[in-house]
């Protein structure tokens, strides 16, 4: 064993210099992006025991109620039941009118039929088209050069825009992302993109989104959002290209590259309910919403999304452990805002460290189908006091929520 494993790897640099020019540092973010909810299809490949047709469909209808007017619904190509999942959804006509359903597919001719297959009928479907365009897979993996790396996306956005000129019955939607964004040179990056919107032809009146995924978090946030930006400013068909991030967790700092990069210029983000995703987990959307979602709003907002994450992604205990936090969130926040005074804000706060401190502690013992019913009616009791909501009554509800999610030793607190 190395007795210093640092010697072994050395820093990933994204830029050769430094990008003097950003400007997303002075931003701030005055309204949210386009949320796309790739639980179906990221999120359920994190999962131990994949969800079948019938827990996709419930997962579905959750995310419809929820407010999503995106939804990465499987990656049909890639399994049998993603595929019968999705003409589910067409031929039985669930999806609703204002909402877009999606589907992956690599960039190879059978898996890009395929996926389509599994979408003809929709009313409006996005087909999302990725290849890897990163150092790494052009000489290990496949042993190529730029210009065959890039002539793979050139080649799958052509086919599918051949195959789906065959099906005029569906509004379709294209969206390319050169995978492994993040570790791409930014050169490269651009020169791909360009290419495939070439090949598209997209206009102001029918943009295409371009995907630029954190696949491997290898830097800090603030050099994502430089990459962001660049690509932002330097694009060809800016005005006709919804830019999208899918921002990866490895280094535990999803949620502020996200926030970087809708300050950078991004539009849209891609994301799970609470963070989960294949290897380290995607960006956490409960959380990242909080910036523009109304606490009150999302205080029930939270405990029915936890309530169906737990029961059909299998993920009782980080969900139970975000259940009361964000309950208790959300109360502070409501009290904050209503303007009570200074020594009460250090009261809840320092109560909301305890809250927290104790979840963290007793995380493994939440069960929630114990914690279910209790918390979503306190989420109610507390939507329904609406701006009436003191700092005692709050940390009274926030109390017995937090301390009820963290399992029985705190029975005597109800």
């Amino acid at each position: 064993m190395l007795k210093n494993p640092a010697t072994k790897y050395v820093p990933f640099v994204p830029f050769q210099k430094d990008f003097a020019e950003r400007t997303w540092p002075s931003k701030r973010i005055t309204q949210p992006p386009i949320w796309m909810s790739t639980d179906l299809r990221d999120g359920n490949q994190s999962l131990i025991e994949p969800m079948s047709v019938e827990r996709k469909l419930r997962f579905f209808e959750k995310l419809v109620e929820i407010g999503f007017k995106e939804i990465e619904v499987g990656f049909p190509s890639a399994s049998q039941t993603d595929f019968d999942f999705v003409r589910k959804l067409v031929d039985e006509d669930r999806v609703p009118d204002d909402v877009t359903i999606e589907v992956l597919t690599q960039s190879r001719d059978d898996l890009i039929a395929r996926s389509i297959e599994s979408a003809v009928g929709a009313r409006r479907a996005i087909v999302h088209l990725y290849n890897a365009c990163a150092p790494a897979f052009r000489k290990i993996v496949f042993n190529m050069s730029r210009d065959e790396v890039k002539e793979i996306a050139i080649r799958g956005t052509r086919l599918i825009k051949e195959l789906t000129a065959k099906h005029p019955e569906t509004e379709w939607v294209f969206q390319y992302s050169p995978e492994v964004f993040s570790t791409t040179e930014p050169e490269f990056a651009l020169e791909v993109s360009n290419a495939v919107a070439e090949e598209w032809q997209p206009t102001p009146e029918r943009k295409m989104i371009l995907n630029l995924p954190a696949t491997i978090e290898a830097t800090t946030p603030n050099l994502y959002a430089d990459q962001i930006e660049w690509m932002h400013r330097n694009l060809a068909r800016r005005d006709s290209i919804v830019l999208s991030v899918h921002p990866h967790n490895d280094r535990g700092t999803a949620v502020a590259a996200a926030e970087f990069a809708i300050m950078a210029g991004a539009d849209r983000v891609e994301g799970c309910l609470f963070g989960n995703g294949e290897r380290t987990g995607n960006v956490d959307l409960v959380t990242l919403a909080r910036l523009t979602v109304d606490a009150n709003d999302g205080v029930v907002g939270a405990t029915e999304i936890g309530r169906v994450d737990g029961q059909i992604g299998h993920l009782p205990h980080r969900v139970g452990l975000l259940l009361g936090k964000t309950l208790f969130d959300g109360i502070l926040v409501r009290a904050r805002k209503s303007g009570e005074d200074e020594i009460a804000h250090i009261g809840m706060t320092r109560m909301h460290g305890q809250l927290v401190a104790e979840f963290h502690r007793a995380a493994h013992d939440v069960d929630v189908g114990k914690v279910e019913p209790r918390m979503n009616a306190l989420g109610v009791e507390v939507q329904s006091k609406g701006d009436e909501v003191d700092v005692t009554g709050a940390l009274a509800i926030a109390e017995q929520a937090a301390f009820y999610a963290v399992g029985a030793r705190h029975d005597g607190k109800l």
